[in-house]
């Protein structure tokens, strides 16, 4: 186990015999014991949504007694809600999550003091909600309020654990400004309307956030006790289909907007608008039956009707599929080259230089993360396929297998 400087809370918490039976198990763990539980109970840790990624958290967070938490969410319980978010049940539909929740946690255990706070995240509040934080643990399941948690941690100083899920794919980080990379440093703008359908979710298995709000909860408890290595500079992504975990390394950017040293972060801003419904790139004014013009930035996502246009052009881009081995043999597209995700960072020289690239995966979340990656590399005309072979058998050939 490797040590590693703690959280600033003061322990100020002393266990009475109750505690000490409630948490005996701990107690015998090297690098816990007595004076980290204590710890634990004297910390607060804020999350942010408490929807498929917020309850497991949550839930874990209270049983290892966690001493404050502070729930933030505007949204009330919905059926659809109930096969991923385990805190409800049928009869809280309608509910405010956040009412519904603190009650579980708080029969739960005790000890905790949970502080329900039943609005959205917000550039009006955040600064109010997060301050008193030792962690905050972003279960949201949107981009502007990701972006808008990773600006407000910069600017408190507050680390971030980070969760998110899409469909039957996940990815946690442990984002802490003042000794490696935030959010930005990994996405420095949120992604074009074209990439996600809209703020709703698109579909996501219901065990999916279990393992990644599970994980996020772990990298709180491992910060607040000091131990253990953590995710920062790194991003562990989970295929549950493939059952497989991968990572990738990432640097602090220089050139962050948020935490470089020519930062120009001094307020907070919502970014309501990034994930409109039914916003496609052809409301945004590019066409979705041509080529980009001959001259123009070549653009970060593509929607299928799209690479349809560029395979029939005059210049065809070269397609990258970075999914798994088991994913390839049930299909690809047609001449791609397979460059699977973990390997990108050995094998991108692979890559011409002299042709526009099209990165692909099953949804789309593996493809941008690859497009990114690439671009940071030098390779500037470089694509991620929205929706990815699911929306290319959906849209355009049946015949290649969903899955």
């Amino acid at each position: 186990m490797r040590a590693r400087a703690c959280c600033t809370c003061s322990a100020s918490v002393t266990l009475d015999p109750a505690q000490t039976r409630r948490y005996a198990r701990q107690l015998s763990l090297p690098g816990l014991g007595r004076e980290g539980q204590e710890r634990l109970l004297a910390s607060t840790v804020v999350l942010v949504g408490v929807g498929g990624l917020g309850c497991p958290a949550a839930l874990y967070l209270a049983a290892a007694g966690v001493g404050r938490l502070v729930l933030v969410d505007g949204d009330r319980v919905d059926e659809s809600n109930l096969h991923r978010q385990v805190l409800y049940t049928t009869a809280d539909v309608g509910r405010p999550k956040v009412e519904a929740a603190a009650e579980r946690l708080r029969a739960l255990n005790p000890d905790v003091a949970v502080e329900a706070r039943a609005e959205r995240l917000a550039a009006a509040n955040a600064r109010e909600l997060l301050s008193g934080a030792d962690v905050v643990a972003d279960g949201s399941d949107n981009f502007p309020t990701r972006f808008l948690v990773n600006d407000a941690c910069v600017l408190l100083g507050l680390p971030n654990a980070h969760g998110s899920i899409f469909r039957f794919e996940g990815q946690a980080s442990f984002f802490d400004p003042r000794n490696g990379p935030c959010y930005r440093c990994l996405h420095p703008e949120p992604p074009p309307p074209g990439l996600v359908p809209s703020c709703a979710e698109a579909g996501v298995l219901g065990i999916l956030p279990g393992v990644i709000g599970s994980l996020q909860a772990t990298e709180v408890v491992k910060h607040l006790l000091g131990i253990g290595e953590g995710l920062a500079g790194r991003l562990l992504l989970y295929d549950a289909l493939g059952m497989t975990f991968r990572e990738l390394r990432l640097r602090k950017d220089p050139a962050c907007p948020a935490c470089g040293p020519g930062s120009t972060l001094r307020d907070l801003a919502d970014l309501d608008g990034f994930c409109e419904a039914g916003r496609s790139p052809i409301e945004d004014g590019r066409p979705g039956d041509a080529p980009p013009p001959p001259g123009e930035e070549f653009p970060p996502s593509l929607e299928v009707e799209e690479l349809v246009a560029l395979l029939g052009g005059p210049e065809p881009p070269l397609l990258v599929d970075v999914r798994e081995e088991w994913e390839v043999a049930l299909g690809m597209l047609p001449g791609a080259l397979h460059l699977p995700l973990g390997n990108l960072p050995s094998r991108w020289p692979e890559i011409p230089r002299e042709r526009p690239v099209v990165v692909y995966c099953h949804a789309g979340l593996r493809s941008w993360e690859a497009m990114q990656f690439l671009r940071s590399r030098g390779i500037e005309r470089v694509a991620s396929l929205a929706g990815g072979t699911d929306a290319w058998s959906t849209r355009v050939d049946p015949s290649l297998p969903r899955y």
